[in-house]
């Protein structure tokens, strides 16, 4: 049965219109469609990349003019035009910037309820404190900083470093629940959570290694996830999808509660289509010759430390433009707070 045409607000009383007005009351039924479209959603979330090359030198820029004493948190924010940029958030609940640290800076400590990771994009010599433990950057690394914890960046190298921000900020902002507080220099703790969950299908044993983190692994070595991504390529021939989860080791879940992680290997001229799901999508090309990506009728070509974004609902094709070489990609997406709101879909 087709939509019957719902009355518009003008063919309301002006009358009627201002005293629903002066009581703080809206009618619904015109625009009733908007809300509750039919079939589908209608995402404002658009298909955009964001060029690494087009990044870089503006953000170099940005640390000649404005000191990291000003700045606090140096960050070009990667924004949707659906969204219209002032929003500054690349997706519904995905927040995205490229963050530039230079060598003896501190960015100060602080902690906010946005649960962040830090993907690193170029350079060594960095670090992320993140209460109290110590977490070396080198390309690649996945670095936790969740919801509540304090953590800080300092750079003891001597070239820019540079990673991708990746925010649960625009769910947690739109909740009126966001807030930061500033913090004091912290104390640096022994240990290293990667060091301690190390290898596949063991943990310490909780009898005898109490431990009150909720978080046990804060740093996921880009060495030891793309290891694991080859060893599962070579060792499952017949899988199409080679993709590993960042997931807290002590529970199974996903590493954070609201946004998903993943890591991605295309096989040279690999072409891997995706299912249409109800979450929107992060794609960042961590190594590779590039990577060509399909999302209905936008084509984009990813280079090295390129990123994207697409809606839900829709398609995504991938392929490896190189024949000899696999491409690795880091992925984030919606999904686990789709599952928490029960509104997940996988249209296969």
């Amino acid at each position: 049965m087709e939509d019957v045409e719902l009355a518009k607000l003008e063919d309301l009383p002006q009358s009627y219109v201002q005293d629903l007005t002066a009581h703080n009351l809206v009618p619904l039924w015109p625009s009733l469609r908007g809300v509750l479209p039919p079939t589908k959603p209608r995402p404002l979330t658009q298909a955009t990349a964001w060029a690494y090359q087009d990044i870089r030198p503006l953000l170099i820029q940005a640390g000649e003019l404005t000191p990291i004493e000003k700045a606090e948190r140096r960050v070009l924010v990667l924004a949707n035009p659906g969204h219209g940029l002032q929003k500054m958030q690349a997706s519904a609940a995905i927040y995205l910037g490229m963050q530039l640290l230079l060598p003896g800076e501190l960015a100060p400590p602080h902690r906010h309820t946005p649960n962040a990771v830090r993907m690193i994009v170029e350079g060594e010599g960095a670090y992320t404190t993140v209460q109290g433990e110590k977490c070396p950057m080198s390309r690649g690394d996945l670095i936790l900083t969740p919801t509540g914890l304090w953590h800080e960046h300092g750079h003891d190298g001597d070239q820019p470093v540079i990673w991708l921000d990746v925010l649960d900020l625009p769910m947690v902002y739109y909740m009126e629940t966001s807030y930061h507080v500033n913090g004091t220099q912290q104390e640096l703790t022994p240990g290293h959570g990667e060091a301690q969950y190390s290898r596949a299908g063991v943990i310490p044993t909780p009898f005898f290694n109490r431990s009150d983190k909720a978080y046990p692994i804060l740093r996921f070595a880009w060495t030891d996830v793309k290891a694991a991504l080859i060893n599962l390529a070579n060792d499952a021939a017949q899988v199409e999808c080679v993709q590993v989860t960042y997931i807290n080791a002590l529970n199974g879940h996903d590493a954070e509660n609201i946004l998903g992680y993943y890591a991605l290997m295309l096989r040279p001229g690999q072409t891997l289509r995706m299912p249409a799901r109800s979450p929107a999508c992060v794609f960042h090309v961590i190594e590779g010759q590039g990577m060509e990506l399909k999302f209905e009728d936008k084509v984009f070509v990813l280079k090295d430390a390129d990123t994207a974004c697409v809606p839900g609902y829709g398609a995504v094709t991938l392929k490896n433009l190189s024949a000899e070489q696999a491409c690795f990609v880091f992925m984030t997406d919606e999904s686990p707070l789709h599952r928490k709101l029960g509104v997940y879909e996988n249209w296969g």
